[in-house]
């Protein structure tokens, strides 16, 4: 059962907090939101509002009750947005689970349709404000250019990112130590090939490094000193830069061409959309008799590709050395932007704000994720936390007791999502804690303009397009990674105008709040 729950719920969790007294509205606050189907195919929201436990223990701790206006589907709720934005439908007193892009949070702010928490966040979210004081990087991303913040976040610090997952059982029976540099990680993956790894008697069966995609490949690059965000782009002291055109690059795809020549990557991982581990029969989570294949490869967490029986094998690898440094890429981040904001229409702003703080504590979090301590949860002596429902019964309550995604504000500690009393999730958190105390997120989090975003979406399409598909033929050997190939890959990239991307970046790190300005 725990190993069931480690998967249902990995993250949770802060340190205990009171709320504060209780601070009744004189009326129902109208609150809008999203609240997604449970998937792409379904109409029926996750959790109903209406009836759900987290609001009704949140009005009897409060005295705050809610008229809810629910949206289930993000193409609905992203209209709504433009509505108001328009002044065609009227503002909600609150935004929850708002998912703002930062093109909205700006626009709606500067349209005077949301206001600048800042003024408000020390007396009546002290908890928020001391997260965001103590965290510069935090502070920032959530602060509009004119220094407002008009959205509150989601902060997790053990956010599953594409973390590097390695055999420890393969290394252990080759009695090797675990890969540091390229080199050293291009030797195990030769070994993890010519050796029976997994002793089922075949020697064809092993994938050194599976991979899907370049987007998966580039999660690798840090051992040849490249960090870079999905835009291809980097920040250094102040000064944006592109990655795609450098020699660092070219290394690179030299070092991953050798790889594919030699057979240590999976020769189907250039197929688009190819399910791994999880859906072959030979490692499901089902299957007590599974046996591995895979010696290196991408996931949030291992068993998310191989299987809950086989997750114990794999570690995270730690970032391979460059220069004598070690840097991970932060794919996700701590911070998930434009979850709760507050309408100018809004009476007393000052209650809803602390509402919304008691979400950054632990008891909070607890009331959104797990439930009700002593029906849903019981803390244990030592300080950890375990469910007090079965497996099947936290799986039948999730829609009706709690409220937790990862856009609703809220926080989550790496501290104490590791008091969770389960051995699978305690390792887990470990190692994604171990791994993340590399990571570096490669672009700050900046405020474009709708205008600008829709012009960087549009040179993307053209950059990313033409260079994930040719980085593709130079590792693969469909095109010869050469003097004469190089220079014109990055003539046709300049082309497509990575040179107006860097600028418009640029741009909006120049005009960004920062703490120093």
């Amino acid at each position: 059962m725990r190993k069931l729950l480690a998967i249902l719920q990995i993250f949770v969790l802060m340190a205990a907090m009171a709320l504060p007294t209780a601070f009744a509205a004189e009326a129902p606050i109208m609150l809008a939101g999203l609240e997604a189907a449970s998937s792409s195919s379904s109409t029926e929201a996750q959790h109903d509002w209406d009836t759900n436990l987290f609001f009704q223990t949140m009005q009897e701790k409060t005295g705050i009750a809610f008229s809810f206006t629910e949206y289930v589907s993000r193409e609905a709720w992203t209209e709504a947005k433009t509505e108001m934005l328009a002044g065609e439908v009227a503002m909600p007193d609150m935004f929850f689970k708002a998912e703002l892009t930062p093109q909205e949070t700006l626009a709606f702010y500067e349209a005077g349709k949301l206001i600048d928490l800042r003024p408000y966040l020390a007396a009546y979210a002290p908890h928020v404000w001391a997260l965001l004081e103590a965290n510069t990087e935090w502070m920032e991303a959530v602060s509009l250019p004119d220094g407002a913040i008009v959205a509150l976040p989601s902060i997790n610090e053990l956010t599953p990112n594409n973390t590097l997952w390695i055999n420890k059982t393969w290394l252990d029976r080759l009695k090797m130590a675990v890969p540091t540099t390229a080199e050293e990680l291009t030797e195990v993956l030769r070994q993890f090939r010519d050796r029976d790894m997994n002793q089922n008697g075949s020697r064809n069966d092993e994938i050194p490094l599976s991979f899907v995609s370049m987007w998966d490949l580039r999660f690798l690059a840090h051992a040849f000193g490249i960090n870079a965000d999905d835009y291809y782009l980097t920040e250094q002291n102040g000064k944006i830069s592109e990655v795609l055109t450098t020699e660092e690059n070219r290394a690179f795809l030299t070092w991953l061409h050798e790889l594919y020549t030699e057979g240590l990557l999976d020769s189907q991982g250039f197929m688009a959309m190819r399910l791994v581990e999880a859906a072959t029969s030979s490692s499901s989570s089902s299957n007590s008799n599974a046996t591995a294949k895979y010696g290196v490869f991408f996931g949030a967490t291992p068993q998310d590709v191989v299987g809950v029986n086989l997750a114990s094998e794999y570690i995270a690898l730690d970032p391979l050395v460059y220069d004598g440094q070690q840097v991970y890429r932060d794919f996700t981040g701590d911070l998930y932007r434009g979850t709760f904001a507050i309408s100018s229409t809004c009476a007393e702003p000052e209650k809803l704000l602390q509402w919304v703080d008691y979400l950054y504590t632990d008891e909070g979090f607890l009331a959104a994720q797990v439930g009700r301590e002593g029906e849903d949860y019981d803390w244990n002596d030592d300080g950890t936390w375990a469910y007090a429902r079965t497996a099947e019964e936290v799986v039948a309550m999730q829609g009706t007791n709690t409220i937790w995604t990862t856009s609703m504000p809220s926080y989550a500690s790496a501290d104490i999502q590791m008091k969770m009393d389960d051995d699978a999730t305690h390792a887990l958190a470990a190692e994604l804690a171990r791994v993340r105390q590399w990571e570096k997120r490669a672009m700050p989090l900046l405020y474009l303009t709708q205008e600008q975003m829709n012009r960087v979406t549009e040179l993307q399409s053209g950059i990313s397009t033409y260079a994930e598909t040719r980085m593709a033929w130079f590792v693969a050997g469909d095109v010869e990674l050469n003097d004469e190939t190089w220079a014109d890959f990055c003539a046709q990239v300049k082309a497509l105008g990575i040179d107006e991307m860097v600028s418009i970046w640029q741009n909006a790190y120049d005009n960004a709040w920062h703490l120093d300005k």
